[in-house]
């Protein structure tokens, strides 16, 4: 679980980042005293580091894309939106068999 100064300097990042604003560590330290937390000095330094020359949005975008992300999405708009569908039905399908399983068990969550 993340702590309280990770978490603070994860949601000053993106708010410095919504308005367009460079991160840096001493806008990230105000925002952060702003909102009255207590946060050890090396975290803002090292979470401006760490995004210093990455495309935020690309890291947002991708957070939850299997294999890093970035290159999956560019190969799903290459490959069309027939490859969509197939995805979708294969989603179904396990969600399907699923319920099946429990059914066959004789009870369910909301027994």
């Amino acid at each position: 679980m993340a702590s309280k100064s990770e978490l603070a300097c994860v949601y000053s990042a993106l708010i410095l980042h919504d308005d367009d604003v460079p991160i840096t560590a001493e806008k990230m330290q105000k925002l952060i005293k702003a909102a009255n937390v207590d946060v050890e000095s090396f975290w803002p330094g090292l979470f401006a580091k760490a995004l210093e020359g990455h495309n935020i949005t690309d890291l947002i975008t991708s957070a939850g894309a299997p294999g890093g992300g970035a290159p999956a999405a560019g190969g799903a708009a290459a490959g069309g939106a027939a490859d969509e569908p197939k995805a979708e039905e294969k989603k179904e399908e396990k969600k399907e068999s699923e319920s099946e399983s429990d059914d066959d068990m004789g009870f369910s969550l909301f027994d």
